[in-house]
């Protein structure tokens, strides 16, 4: 048994308890959350700072860690994907090593479980040891090809059964984004995943010529897939932006996770919130300034009471891999988004929407969420530079 006490604990589905004691097992189950009064000093491990629990990473892409630092930065989405289609080739030795240190890394960082995009098997040798929870979310797209949706599903689901799952981890065969699903792959899709119970990723409204292809038709993804002879000319607009196809193809009873979200208003916010009781909304901060050199407007969310959830993106998009570091962004950029609710996003949220908040994303009697302490907080539990995380449990 363990006892750790430092000067906060933040619980998330409560208010911080001032010197409060967390009491666990061996394994790491919390027991009890007490207060340092009812006990004897020399029997608690203690700290300075604040205890919390593990971090969730809802989105992230471990596949392309080999490519770190190989795709420029400010270019704008399509450049960026453009570079990752055509840099991405390695020896597998070499991406397995990338992927093993990426883990690493996210393990170090506090990070105890990860919503992970995967095209290939890549993957799924790390995953299969357990070390973390994961929710593989297996990708597919057929580039809005109507006639080419059974045979991409074929091989998504090819992908999707090589997977070994670890105890506590999850798998969902998931589409990649409004332009680049079809209204029949979206189907085949929504007709694989089991009614009610998966949790549908799908990278969302990130990039300007996004939008301007569902409104009218026009913007840089047509010379994108003209470029890779892919044909539009069967495409009809909708007149409105790519969130709203979405909402038409997806099937409203899952969870859905909203993935970058940087065009994303408040009236966008009601409409998928009057959809499903069950969307969620990733940012990844860090990558949406790598790629596009902005961030999405968290007023819109918290004034619309969103789901809010953080992940890292890939090493192709980001310098680290810390849910910490896309907190501190968030915080420096918009310093109006307060510690409680950069704490719930990077936590209990992202265990929600990966389905693992059964142990995760809080500190309560019955979970096995980890324990990290931050230190070095500013004041008024201000996240700073000099900000650390350290996973005690």
């Amino acid at each position: 048994m363990k006892k750790i006490t430092a000067d906060w604990v933040c619980p998330v589905i409560s208010a911080p308890i001032k010197e409060g004691v967390i009491i666990c097992d061996d394994a790491g189950k919390i027991l009890a959350i007490e207060s340092r009064e009812h006990h004897d000093l020399q029997t608690l491990e203690v700290h300075q700072g604040i205890l919390i629990p593990g971090f969730v990473n809802s989105h992230c892409h471990l596949e392309l860690s080999h490519m770190k630092g190989k795709v420029d930065t400010g270019t704008g989405l399509i450049p960026f994907i453009t570079g990752v289609v055509t840099k991405r080739g390695a020896e597998l030795e070499q991406i397995q090593e990338a992927i093993r240190t990426a883990e690493h890394e996210m393990l170090e960082n506090g990070i105890v479980a990860l919503g992970d995009i995967s095209n290939t098997t890549d993957t799924f040798r790390i995953k299969s040891s357990g070390r973390m929870r994961y929710h593989t979310f297996v990708e597919v797209f057929d580039f809005l090809q109507d006639h080419q949706a059974t045979s991409t599903m074929d091989k998504g689901r090819a992908v999707w059964e090589e997977l070994d799952l670890a105890q506590g981890s999850a798998r969902t065969l998931v589409p990649h984004a409004p332009y680049s699903v079809s209204p029949a792959l979206f189907r085949l899709i929504n007709e694989f995943n089991p009614s009610g119970g998966a949790t549908i990723s799908i990278h969302n409204e990130e990039t300007p010529p996004e939008n301007q292809l569902f409104l009218n038709k026009k913007g840089d993804f047509l010379s994108f897939y003209s470029s890779f002879g892919i044909s539009l000319e069967h495409f009809a607009p909708t007149g409105k932006s790519a969130i709203y196809y979405a909402m038409d193809n997806l099937a409203a009873h899952n969870r859905t996770l909203f993935v970058h979200n940087t065009l994303v208003d408040r009236e966008k916010i009601q409409a998928a919130q009057e959809w499903s009781q069950n969307v969620y909304w990733a940012t990844c901060p860090n990558a949406n300034l790598y790629i596009e050199n902005r961030l999405p407007d968290y007023a819109a969310f918290i004034h619309s009471n969103a789901k809010v959830t953080i992940g890292t993106d890939s090493l192709t998009s980001n310098w680290q891999l810390s849910i910490l570091e896309e907190m501190k962004t968030i915080a420096r950029y918009q310093s109006y988004v307060g510690f409680d609710y950069l704490l719930r996003w990077a936590t209990l949220n992202g265990a929600e929407a990966l389905g693992f908040d059964d142990t995760l994303g809080s500190l309560e009697p019955g979970k096995r969420p980890g324990i990290l302490l931050l230190s070095e907080m500013g004041p008024d539990w201000k996240l700073q530079a000099a900000t650390q995380v350290r996973r005690l449990l």
